[in-house]
């Protein structure tokens, strides 16, 4: 059954990453926007802003990075709705596959395509003055934390992939997430902020998440806010797969 289901799975991987190598422009457009903010934060904004960094590219480039996937899981939800809409589900289901590969494709789908769309956002942070004196290791636990943030995000994406009623609302669910991080220490630390808004954003997900990219990427110590994310992470990722396999066993009996 196992290995049933890997076979599966990897087979709706091939098309659906077959049907983005011919659309490419999705994914330049899902990096269109973080890069954007990047460029706009840096050289607009970015001397009126103090956040005791040297750089403020490199203060700024780990709240871009989750922007990055909160744009990138939009086409996510997207793709599955069209899935959806068009029958192919259906298709699926009369055939001896296992029911759950074909979320799973979508899923996998969405972590290439957001980690395409991180290398290039980190690339043009490069170019115009980010640099860390990170660790292989500091890096590695970096794309960790991307990656169980990006799954997390996408199993929350696949819930209005497979419930909304149309292409605008299947994607538009995506706006909040994208604007959570403005909230939060992304762009300004926390302590220059009024006090509901500095307890809100010290106390959702983003800062954190965000707290620990920044910690790796400068060497610092990240004491107890690595621990935070991944809680913050995992209890996403749960309740968002939870949620999903629910509604898609009931869709498809």
């Amino acid at each position: 059954m196992t290995r049933h289901f890997f076979g599966d799975t990897a087979v709706l991987l091939g098309r659906s990453l077959r049907h983005i190598s011919r659309s490419p422009d999705t994914i330049i457009t899902t990096a269109i926007t973080p890069i954007a903010m990047l460029l706009l934060f840096v050289y607009v904004f970015g001397g009126a802003i103090q956040t005791g960094s040297d750089r403020y590219v490199n203060y700024l480039l780990p709240g871009i990075l989750l922007i990055t996937v909160a744009s990138g899981i939009s086409y996510t939800a997207y793709r599955l709705f069209l899935d959806m809409r068009s029958g192919v589900f259906e298709r699926f289901q009369s055939m001896p596959i296992a029911r759950s590969s074909v979320l799973w494709a979508h899923v996998l789908t969405s972590l290439v395509a957001n980690l395409i769309s991180l290398v290039v956002v980190v690339l043009v942070a490069l170019v115009i003055g980010f640099r860390s004196g990170a660790a292989a290791l500091d890096w590695i636990a970096v794309a960790g934390v991307m990656m169980l943030f990006t799954l997390a995000l996408t199993w929350l994406a696949v819930i209005p992939g497979l419930t909304a009623k149309s292409v605008d609302g299947a994607s538009a669910f995506s706006y909040p997430l994208i604007f959570l991080p403005f909230i939060s220490s992304a762009f300004v630390p926390t302590q220059s902020m009024p006090g509901p808004v500095r307890a809100f954003a010290e106390h959702q997900p983003v800062t954190s998440i965000v707290n620990t990219i920044r910690g790796l990427f400068a060497q610092q110590q990240v004491g107890g806010d690595i621990w935070i994310a991944l809680a913050w992470c995992v209890g996403l990722l749960i309740v968002a797969y939870g949620i999903a396999m629910a509604i898609y066993r009931r869709k498809i009996s």
